[in-house]
């Protein structure tokens, strides 16, 4: 048997040395940047690698510039708003107080005093009597006007005659209730009696006062519509009382928009009536009532006065503020004041709803007196 041959050394197998293994460079990247989808990216833990310095630096300046800024303009007002109270201050002590001159705002025109209603009489630093109307751009209406316009005769056309306020109210046009005017209704003091007599006799015809129950009544009748305008029609109709309205607007307008509004009012009340409103008489008489409105405007705050004489006679005049009042006509036709008044004192519609409520609580101020009284003592 033959002996095994060995191999020779040469031939043995020699041993695996491993090869180092070199990453592309597609796949090289920072181990700072590496990131997995269950573990955020890693951060330097040393602060100063995110330092930038001249970003520091541009923030700092920035700071500053608007701190200085801020400082600057806060000086500046204060300097400005020392300045300003200091000017309002020097004015207002410039300006000498008048004590017990300047007039409650909003007041109502009436006031209820022991259970009844009276007027809201306040004065003016000369001291005449002034009732509030409530409105801001017209505040007050006097109380008493002495007026040429009226006199029948005798010591009345030497010293006029003296108007009392009855009531007073707003107009208003639109859905929006756009103010117009402030009108209020005066009555001569010296046919106030006669007036009176009347409207206690329609509820208790041997009365010469009506007590509380009795002026309940009494207005009940002048707010409805058919009895308070037949009521009014017989007292102008009948006694004929001397009396006006003070119409002053609160805004700018002219005469064209108040003949529209007279106007429109007259034939509403007319029409349906031909049997006496249906005269050439009549007829004229509106066209001369018109023509008295041909004029320019009428800044707010004028006055417009309306008076109708024992006659029924219609006056018109105004104050145009360069020549004082001044007539601008007159109609005589009886019928055309008559209803007129009527527009503002009785029916289903009138002119100023609030005015027709403020004159009835001035009546009642009339009627709760013994006839006679009240001339010497109105409110």
């Amino acid at each position: 048997m033959k002996p095994i041959r060995s191999l020779p050394p040469s031939t043995m197998f020699k041993p695996i040395t491993p090869r180092p293994y070199h990453r592309p460079n597609c796949l090289r990247v920072n181990p700072q940047q590496c990131r997995t989808f269950l573990r955020p990216q890693r951060t330097s833990h040393r602060a100063v690698e995110s330092l930038n310095v001249d970003r520091m630096r541009t923030e700092s300046y920035n700071y500053y510039v608007r701190r200085r800024a801020f400082l600057l303009f806060g000086a500046i007002s204060g300097v400005v708003g020392v300045c300003c109270t200091s000017y309002l201050l020097y004015q207002k002590l410039r300006k000498p107080k008048k004590f017990d001159s300047g007039l409650p705002k909003k007041l109502d025109p009436f006031s209820n005093e022991a259970g009844s209603t009276r007027k809201t009489v306040i004065h003016d630093e000369d001291g005449r009597e002034l009732v509030p109307t409530g409105n801001s751009t017209v505040p007050t209406f006097p109380r008493i006007l002495d007026l040429a316009l009226g006199a029948e005769g005798g010591q009345e056309r030497v010293n006029g005659v003296e108007y009392t306020l009855v009531g007073l109210g707003v107009r208003t046009v639109s859905f929006l209730g756009i103010q117009v005017y402030m009108v209020g209704y005066y009555i001569a003091t010296q046919d106030i009696a006669a007036i009176q007599s009347r409207l206690v006799k329609e509820i208790n015809p041997i009365a010469t006062t009506l007590v509380s129950n009795e002026k309940d009544e009494l207005r009940k009748v002048l707010l409805d519509p058919e009895r308070g305008e037949k009521l009014w029609n017989d007292i102008l109709l009948e006694v004929r009382p001397r009396s006006l309205f003070r119409v002053v607007p609160t805004r700018d307008t002219d005469f064209h928009h108040l003949r529209d509004g007279f106007v429109r009012a007259i034939t509403a009340r007319s029409q349906g009536n031909s049997r006496d409103y249906g005269d050439e008489a009549f007829g004229e008489a509106m066209k001369e009532f018109r023509s008295l409105f041909n004029r320019g405007k009428v800044p707010k705050g004028r006055e417009l006065l309306l008076l109708r004489d024992s006659a029924g006679q219609l006056t018109i005049t105004f104050d145009d503020g360069k020549t004082g009042m001044g007539t601008i006509g007159r109609v005589s036709e009886e019928r055309v004041s008559r209803l007129l008044w009527l527009n503002y004192l009785a029916g289903s519609k009138v002119a100023s709803e609030p005015a027709r409520k403020n004159i009835v609580e001035g009546i009642m101020e009339f009627v709760e007196r013994p006839v006679g009284t009240v001339a010497t003592q109105v409110i």
